[in-house]
């Protein structure tokens, strides 16, 4: 396993803090329900990069950490649809929960082949939402312009996901050092580019 750098800590310390910054300023005109789902989505993004710094690469191995991925875009994502889909708010909810327990269990009750199913899903899902609806809202004059790096963010964190969902079932696209090695940055371009977009909205 890589060890982490100390430049990788600078990264996921900044990380931290813009995900701090974004739970402490939140986002004017948005309903407690949207303000809530973001608040998690970012507070949870927030304890996962300190875990990184404290304890390194090693909380990798731990089957919590696609749990714990999985819950950034799912709580997103469901922001994000009762911010600009409202009347889609409920359906969306029971998604988000019953498509969360599923990957709780495919962790471990599941063979890794059948467990690669509700992540593919529940991560394919949530992404194209973070993914798609702040860039069509863009192009639509329904939101700023700069929105659209919400929509940017939101294909990083598809990258992201899909490595270390590959990493984890043993069939990573990339070297695992090269995974350890990009990941930092990764996060905080996709950090950065959700701050900068939510700022705008």
């Amino acid at each position: 396993m890589k060890k982490i750098s100390i430049l990788d800590r600078i990264l996921l310390l900044i990380t931290g803090l813009l995900a701090a910054y974004q739970i402490a300023v939140g986002i004017d005109g948005t309903g407690t329900l949207a303000m809530s789902a973001y608040t998690v989505s970012f507070g949870v993004l927030l304890v996962a990069g300190l875990l990184l710094i404290i304890l390194g690469f090693d909380i990798l191995d731990s089957p919590l950490v696609v749990i714990i991925s999985t819950i950034i875009p799912l709580s997103l994502s469901l922001g994000l649809v009762y911010e600009y889909l409202p009347s889609w708010g409920n359906i969306y909810t029971i998604f988000v929960i019953i498509g969360f327990l599923l990957v709780i269990y495919s962790r471990y009750k599941m063979t890794s082949k059948l467990a690669f199913i509700p992540i593919a899903l529940v991560h394919g899902v949530s992404g194209m939402i973070i993914f798609l609806l702040p860039i069509i809202y863009s192009i639509q004059g329904k939101t700023p312009n700069e929105f659209v790096w919400v929509g940017i963010g939101g294909a990083l964190i598809g990258v992201g996901g899909l490595l270390l969902t590959f990493l984890k079932s043993g069939k990573p696209i990339l070297s695992k050092d090269t995974i350890l090695t990009v990941l930092p940055a990764l996060l905080l371009l996709m950090t950065a580019a959700f701050v900068f977009g939510f700022a705008t909205a």
